[in-house]
């Protein structure tokens, strides 16, 4: 994606943005002309190495790039981590919340510190997030991005990071309203099959993901390109709205052609 002159000067902050999702949307923000919050969980680590090889890469796009370690459960993690986004550029101008941290097993096992962290990450952290950054969004007119994923409408087997995503689209729509007279403008991408470290996990569960075809998968990059299109003045009309890039994959309830036969 090319440079775009109004994402010059511009700050971006993108949670879990080490790997996966997240580091292709930095490095597409970073692209398209913002400089880059590189956050990541741990302060050390593999966590760490990989956030400042993001910043790296940026830095080589001729952006701007620091790399912010934040758990972002905590809400005084959250706050550390925006003072230190506040002190870096004094400014931010797009959150996009993309961290995300689940076991992959039914929600009816889930112990209670896995159901206590399901919840404190995934739903409570990016609250933390939006209230922490909202007087630098409001400042700048901002924008939030959601990430999110088809299983916050369809059934996963040992996948309870579902029921959490479907949450956070709510609040997109509910954010939407609340910060629209205060500038912020909020909205989702919701992903389709992501070949990611996660979808490697996942199929361990869903042995039938390794029959969708290559061209019903999207790519990390494919949903970056609809992030940086909610943050551009291109989608000044789309408010409140939760985006599917899924190369098609959910139009249709039978695939017969690659959906694999039962076991007899």
């Amino acid at each position: 994606m090319a440079e775009n002159s109004f994402f010059s000067d511009k700050v971006a902050l993108v949670t879990g943005s080490s790997r996966g999702i997240g580091r292709a949307v930095a490095l597409a923000l970073a692209k398209a002309g913002a400089d880059v919050v590189v956050n990541h969980s741990k302060p050390e680590g593999s966590s760490k190495r990989k956030a400042e090889e993001v910043c790296l890469e940026i830095g080589e796009l001729g952006r701007k790039a620091i790399a912010v370690p934040a758990d972002i459960g905590s809400k005084s993690s959250v706050g550390e981590m925006i003072e230190a986004v506040s002190g870096w550029r004094g400014r931010l101008d797009f959150l996009v919340l993309n961290a995300a941290r689940a076991p992959f097993k039914p929600i009816e096992k889930l112990l209670e510190r896995e159901l206590r962290q399901l919840v404190e990450t995934n739903y409570m952290g990016n609250i933390f997030c939006i209230q922490k950054a909202l007087p630098l969004l409001e400042a700048a007119g901002g924008k939030i991005v959601f990430i999110s994923s088809l299983g916050s409408r369809f059934y996963n087997p040992s996948y309870p990071l579902g029921s959490m995503k479907a949450a956070m689209e709510t609040l997109v729509r509910d954010c939407a309203e609340s910060l629209g007279d205060r500038g912020v403008s909020v909205n989702a991408v919701c992903g389709g099959i992501v070949r990611t470290d996660s979808f490697k996990t996942l199929r361990q569960y869903m042995e039938e993901l390794e029959s969708i075809p290559d061209e019903l998968c999207v790519s990390p990059e494919a949903l970056a390109d609809v992030v940086v299109f909610l943050c551009s003045p291109a989608a000044r009309g789309v408010r409140g709205q939760t985006v599917v890039v899924d190369n098609g994959l959910s139009n249709r309830l039978y695939r017969p052609a690659w959906v694999k036969k039962p076991k007899s």
